[in-house]
């Protein structure tokens, strides 16, 4: 026990939507009994007030014409039961709807709550569930006692709801005895809606509140620790460490390339201490192209892979740093440039004429 409270100590940062999706998925979900309870109380006033006039009515029907003509209904086993499929017809047809409607409300009480979960994880054998001491434990846990309050406060609010409604109605409650039946099931049906709209309207809140804090709890289990959040991390992202390593080889044969490109470079613009550009230029090209770029220590890289090729090297600090900031790898350089690396282009070629000539 104090092991599992420490854990859940542990649990500080907020669930993530992984966590969450996974949970519902097991069958943990966001319940509240309340909700569903309000859902069946306005579904069954809902069929008092619409449904229960044509269902009394069809029913008295059926009831008052089998007992004006029980003289022609044959007293033998094919009479009885002809006249009890009858009414069993008659009972069904007039309960179906207001049954339907139930039915729908106890469902929609779920699904509004929550998707739709198919699990077997519920129904998995829990020791936990059959064992004595954490049959204490839930029984004077905070949920029970939470229950306990929950209980107790409709109880005294639906007792005072229903008191201030039948208290001015006490005088016609004596008469009933004297009321005839027509008028006895009228009266049961309007202080029955009337105290069903009542009850409806107080559990709606009790449902809301309830449903708030069932959400509450159900998100503080969800919550995780920092190990449980690496895992994950591992798990959907990859381990950062076997990341960092394939980046690194990814940058490293990137690398290799840029500089097996660097001796067709046509040119390499620097700014001596920091950058170096090598930019590629042939006849039928729309625009130089930067086959190779880098800082530091791949600047001065660049720089000797092109001393050892025969690649020019021309110092212009700033246009070095702005091709630099511009351009990527395989890319056409900017138009804006155009004038200044076809001048130092113009300026390369025209020195490589003048040595061929020597």
């Amino acid at each position: 026990m104090a092991e599992e409270d420490r854990h859940d100590t542990d649990r500080t940062e907020d669930p993530t939507q992984k966590r969450l999706d996974d949970a519902v998925s097991r069958g943990d979900v966001v319940k509240s009994q309340e909700v569903n309870t309000w859902f069946v109380i306005a579904g069954g006033t809902l069929i008092l007030v619409a449904f229960s006039g044509p269902m009394v009515g069809g029913l008295f029907t059926t009831l008052r014409g089998v007992l004006a003509n029980a003289h022609d209904i044959p007293m033998n086993a094919t009479g009885v039961f002809s006249i009890a499929m009858r009414l069993s017809g008659e009972t069904l047809a007039a309960v179906a709807v207001p049954f339907l409607v139930l039915m729908l409300a106890a469902i929609g009480g779920s699904l509004i709550q929550h998707r739709l979960v198919w699990s077997w994880e519920p129904l998995r054998p829990n020791v936990s569930k059959i064992s004595p001491v954490a049959g204490l434990g839930r029984l004077f846990s905070k949920q029970a006692l939470v229950n306990f309050a929950k209980g107790l406060a409709k109880l005294v609010l639906i007792g005072a709801v229903m008191t201030s409604l039948m208290w001015p109605q006490r005088h016609l409650l004596e008469g009933l005895v004297m009321t005839d039946l027509a008028g006895l099931l009228a009266m049961t049906k309007s202080l029955s809606a009337e105290v069903l709209g009542a009850v409806v309207a107080i559990l709606a809140i009790v449902a809301a509140a309830d449903y708030l804090f069932q959400y509450r709890q159900w998100y503080e289990r969800q919550k995780m620790s920092i190990q449980e959040l690496r895992e994950e991390f591992k798990q959907t992202e990859g381990d950062p460490t076997i990341k960092a390593k394939l980046r690194q080889m990814r940058q490293q044969r990137s690398r290799k390339r840029m500089m097996a490109a660097v001796p067709k470079a046509s040119v390499i613009i620097t700014n001596p201490t920091h950058y170096s550009v090598a930019l590629q230029y042939e006849k039928g090209m729309n625009a130089p192209v930067c086959v190779a770029k880098g800082v530091d220590l791949i600047a001065l890289k660049i720089r000797e892979v092109a001393t050892a090729h025969g690649v020019p090297l021309v110092e212009n600090p700033p246009l070095a740093r702005a091709l630099h900031g511009t351009v990527e790898i395989d890319e056409e350089i900017p138009a804006e440039h155009y004038k200044a690396v076809a001048e130092i282009i113009g300026y390369v070629m025209k020195l490589r004429r003048s040595a061929g000539r020597r």
